[in-house]
């Protein structure tokens, strides 16, 4: 099979990497790249626990091609942080207990991420919304629901998070 290089930003880095046709960018991202943060869900783009920003734009990685990346910037949830400082996102899921066993929690941070960069104060019918597509066995929603939406208001300052 013939190999292409792809040249492409990968969390801020430039990288020129070589892959056969058929590779998909969740294993480049994985495998060659050891960024291990996005995880391998259904494999059919039905979970999102592989989504991944390409040029701004939330991707599902397992569905996307690498050689479709050239010239992209693409950011995985280890691109988020800025140094060892959490995006304001990340901070909420932890403040809010949106994590439980964390399969999902890079795709849903990385859709919520997007969405809060479209909207910074979405209400929790848009979260909802705009999250329909990623998958969580492990909780009824409403935390991840909140931790967007905490994530929003703590970056205009309305927010404060509410004592349970």
């Amino acid at each position: 099979m013939k190999k292409h290089t792809v040249r492409f930003s990968l969390n801020g880095t430039p990288r020129e990497i070589t892959v056969n046709a058929n590779e998909l960018l969740l294993n480049v991202t994985r495998e060659q790249e050891k960024l291990t943060g996005t995880k391998y869900g259904c494999g059919i783009g039905e979970c999102g626990a592989c989504t991944v920003h390409v040029d701004g734009r939330p991707t599902l990685s397992c569905l996307q091609l690498a050689v479709a990346v050239d010239g992209a910037e693409v950011v995985t949830i280890e691109g988020l942080a800025k140094g060892r400082e959490l995006d304001p996102l990340q901070k909420s899921f932890l403040d809010n207990n949106a994590v439980q066993c964390g399969y999902c929690t890079p795709g849903m941070i990385m859709i919520g991420r997007n969405l809060l960069d479209e909207n910074p104060n979405p209400t929790e019918e848009e979260v909802r919304t705009h999250m329909r597509g990623q998958l969580c066995r492990c909780t009824g929603y409403a935390s991840i629901t909140k931790a967007v939406m905490g994530a929003g208001k703590c970056a205009t300052g309305d927010f404060k998070i509410p004592a349970e």
